[in-house]
């Protein structure tokens, strides 16, 4: 494989398209919003400047990766010379179901087609189109080029060439490829989720406060980071998302969202990306707060 196709250009695209190039690949970064991609290189540009003074890169090699990055807004284009496309919107069905179907019209007959999906079935993504042998999940987690895990899923029509060529790819991008069934969640989410909703339901409760909550468990556990926190960095919306499709999927009511998920999300506090959630952010900054509403007498 030498050509990668991005759709979506939001923090995970931006990742995916960045750890990619940054190991020999050329790379079409794809969003229907120009200025999405604009932000996006920019972002990719910050965060190589980063590695650099870090010591993660030689001195030079950070324009040599954003040169192998392409942007366009024209999804034809964009995919007709991929051997790889990894779809990074947003985690709703209908979305990727209507991207997918376009995707099989453009993309050559060879081409594998990915998704970051966190939580939605591969299977159902696959019936869309006409190749589901060569439909597969890559979860990436967040910050892409930092973790080193790409959770694999595979559905029942999967091939296992497919499967054979996805791992390898993942490793030859510094990546450990893991692979799981398609079920609900899969692995990583189907265990996480429940963990956070968890953590909310026993702030709403009135059990810990925020900060106790998040110090607990990363003292007691050894997590590098409070689940109220990660919900923030995830995004309180993607976590409502991912919860709703387990409590469908699996038909349990042990997945259902905490009800004050439901109404920090319908009230707009969707966490780092809005400003606020448990926490508040400072723009530009490192800098947070317990949000004003999760603090004692209020």
């Amino acid at each position: 494989m030498k050509t990668i196709a991005v759709v979506g250009s939001g923090t995970m695209g931006s990742g995916i398209a960045h750890t990619f190039s940054q190991h020999g690949f050329h790379v079409q970064l794809i969003d229907n919003q120009i200025q999405a991609l604009e932000a996006a290189v920019a972002s990719i540009e910050k965060n190589l400047l980063r590695q650099k003074k870090k010591g993660l890169l030689d001195q030079g090699s950070g324009a040599e990766i954003l040169k192998r990055i392409k942007i366009t807004n024209a999804l034809e284009e964009g995919v007709q010379e991929a051997d790889l496309v990894v779809e990074a919107i947003v985690e709703d069905f209908d979305a990727k179901a209507a991207l997918f179907i376009q995707l099989d019209n453009f993309c050559a007959s060879k081409c594998i087609l990915a998704s970051n999906t966190s939580s939605i079935s591969i299977g159902k993504i696959g019936a869309c189109t006409q190749r589901p042998d060569k439909i597969i999940g890559m979860h990436f987690m967040n910050p892409v080029p930092i973790m080193p895990l790409v959770e694999v899923i595979a559905s029942i029509k999967t091939s296992p060439e497919t499967i054979h060529i996805i791992k390898a790819v993942s490793e030859s991008i510094g990546k450990t490829p893991l692979l799981v069934k398609d079920y609900p969640g899969f692995i990583a989410n189907r265990i996480l989720m429940p963990m956070i909703n968890e953590a909310i339901i026993s702030l709403n409760e009135g059990v810990a406060d925020v900060e106790t909550i998040d110090q607990i468990m990363k003292m007691g556990m050894a997590h590098p980071m409070g689940p109220l926190e990660l919900a923030d960095y995830i995004g309180l919306d993607v976590c409502l998302s991912i919860l709703s499709v387990l409590e469908k999927g699996f038909g349990s009511s042990k997945y259902a969202p905490s009800p004050l998920l439901v109404n920090m999300v319908n009230s707009g506090f969707t966490g780092v990306k809005s400003g606020e959630g448990f926490y508040r952010y400072i723009p530009g900054t490192k800098e947070k707060a317990v949000s004003e509403r999760f603090k004692p007498n209020h």
